[in-house]
């Protein structure tokens, strides 16, 4: 099961959240927190799986409690949860370490969905913000000319994670199977000391790899 920490200062949100993941056997809530302080102290004293953490809270915001529970806790997924759909906070939480985006009145089963897919490493990019947040990226740096040389195959990876395509899809366009689709892309960011999907998808646009209106799939709960 993933040992899930939630963290929002809304007791009605909590709740929803909580009855929500209690509809799937892959997660367990080991804690909640109201604020963004509580929400490191939490962090730090369960080590959860997962983090589920609201952006705007009281005092300190969400963005700020993400940065230190990536830093102390490089092995738990944080997963940004919000009313917002602008593209900015997106490209914010992503920015200070987070490895996913929910709306919060997205439906139900689609959370689900999406978070199982997120903690195995297998979420894609949602079409909706993906090529605003790329052309954000795109423009804003340029590729440093000493990367890392990508082999053939971790360079074809590369420009389908870029279109959104999960895993299996990814192996059944190559003709391999999905555990090694999983080390090349470790590998992948390993080398170019990236953390997720999404930084993915921006080296490749940045590399000519593939352009921003690309993007891809529509994951659930984006």
């Amino acid at each position: 099961m993933t040992r899930t920490l939630i963290v929002d200062d809304s007791v009605l949100a909590r709740r929803a959240i909580r009855a929500m993941l209690a509809e799937s056997s892959a997660f367990e809530v080991v804690g909640e927190a109201v604020d963004a302080e509580s929400g490191i102290a939490r962090a730090r004293e369960l080590t959860p799986d997962l983090v589920l953490m609201d952006l705007r809270m009281p005092r300190r915001s969400g963005l700020d409690a993400i940065r230190v529970i990536k830093e102390e806790l490089p092995g738990t997924v944080v997963v940004v949860l919000s009313v917002s759909d602008d593209p900015q906070d997106f490209f914010e939480a992503i920015r200070c370490g987070a490895q996913g985006y929910l709306i919060k009145n997205v439906e139900p089963g689609l959370w689900l969905e999406y978070l199982e897919a997120l903690v195995h490493g297998d979420a894609r990019i949602s079409r909706a913000i993906a090529s605003r947040i790329l052309r954000e990226f795109t423009q804003s740096t340029a590729v440093p000319a000493d990367l890392p040389t990508l082999t053939r195959r971790e360079e074809e990876i590369l420009r389908l994670v870029a279109r959104g395509l999960p895993n299996k899809e990814i192996a059944d366009a190559l003709g391999i199977v999905e555990g090694t689709v999983k080390r090349h892309l470790q590998n992948i960011l390993e080398k170019l000391h990236l953390r997720n999907r999404v930084e993915l998808a921006t080296f490749a646009v940045r590399r000519g790899l593939a352009r921003p209106d690309t993007g891809a799939g529509e994951p659930a709960g984006s």
